[in-house]
């Protein structure tokens, strides 16, 4: 079995900052430690690398792709046997669909992070002129880095283009002076909890749980819709089960799996890793199960046998 090649991804458009952000991690003594890295240049900025202003700029390797036809399974599995890499750095260009890009990598090489930079000064123009453009690579990105920012720029705009399209994304913004702030604009939840009965989307369950989690009171009377993988555990009551998802907290390393107590006397009935939309009424309550706090225990009014949804993992933001 072929060694997994972990791939760092930086995506944007022309003049985005691409490059200088690539140039920052590799002169970042943290990320530098001696790894043999191939980094794969699919676009002609402004800036160049250099490889001799980075540490260990010997273990670097520098490719160029000048034309979409060159990228080939082919060019870069001999890219990286002569580089001897053992991590790519893919500089793509924002010109080209993300999509091309997953049909030529090689199989041992995995996407590790997603990173995207934007000029905060042309990039409600390019989302009006080239919305499938930024859609594909922001639907993919892990962090968005505007830069070039200043406070003339209308933050919510930017924002809320990101949010419309990746609700998970982090969104930095780098200032003029170089100083770099988080984005601190707070969403809305993307379901309405005064709603009859909230419906909750299968990839907006993670927000669901957080909130309720942390604030059941305001839960307390809501009747809930969502589509659940099913957990029974002899270790619960006879009439109790966990409707929950598999979620990342941070990391494809960091999945496990959350969910909602549920009580319904007909738990007995269904599967264990079986999915179900569930209705239930929610009520915040002590119980023994959440340790002796308050909780939301979920009082199960209606069960039915799902389709499990295209992406099984949920996210928290």
């Amino acid at each position: 079995m072929e060694k997994i090649i972990p791939v760092y991804l930086f995506l944007g458009f022309l003049d985005s900052g691409k490059t200088r952000f690539m140039h920052e991690n590799l002169c970042d003594r943290e990320f530098m430690t001696g790894e043999k890295t191939l980094v794969v240049l699919c676009e002609e900025g402004e800036e160049e690398l250099d490889t001799s202003k980075y540490t260990g700029g010997r273990n670097v390797t520098i490719v160029t792709v000048e034309d979409k036809d060159e990228l080939t399974e082919d060019f870069l599995s001999k890219a990286a046997k002569k580089a001897r890499a053992e991590r790519v750095m893919i500089e793509y260009n924002g010109m080209w669909l993300l999509s091309d890009l997953a049909q030529v990598l090689p199989k041992n090489w995995q996407i590790f992070q997603i990173m995207m930079t934007a000029d905060s000064g042309t990039f409600d123009m390019y989302n009006s002129n080239m919305r499938q453009l930024v859609y594909d690579k922001i639907s993919a990105t892990e962090v968005v880095f505007f830069n070039r920012y200043d406070a003339s720029i209308d933050k919510m705009k930017l924002h809320t283009i990101v949010r419309a399209i990746n609700r998970r994304a982090n969104i930095l913004y780098e200032y003029k002076d170089g100083s770099v702030e988080n984005d601190q604009i707070v969403d809305p939840l993307p379901f309405d909890v005064n709603a009859p009965v909230i419906e909750v989307k299968d990839e907006d369950f993670g927000l669901l749980y957080l909130d309720a989690m942390d604030k059941p009171q305001d839960y307390d009377g809501k009747t809930v819709q969502y589509k659940a993988l099913v957990a029974r555990n002899p270790k619960l009551p006879s009439n109790t089960f966990v409707g929950g998802r598999f979620a990342m907290t941070c990391c494809v390393e960091d999945i496990r799996y959350v969910g909602f107590l549920c009580k319904w006397d007909q738990s007995s009935t269904l599967a264990n890793k079986g999915w179900y939309t569930v209705t239930a009424k929610i009520k915040a309550e002590r119980d023994p199960l959440f340790g002796g706090e308050t909780g939301p225990m979920l009082y199960v009014t209606e069960v039915k046998t799902a389709v499990k949804p295209e992406e099984e993992t949920v996210y928290f933001s």
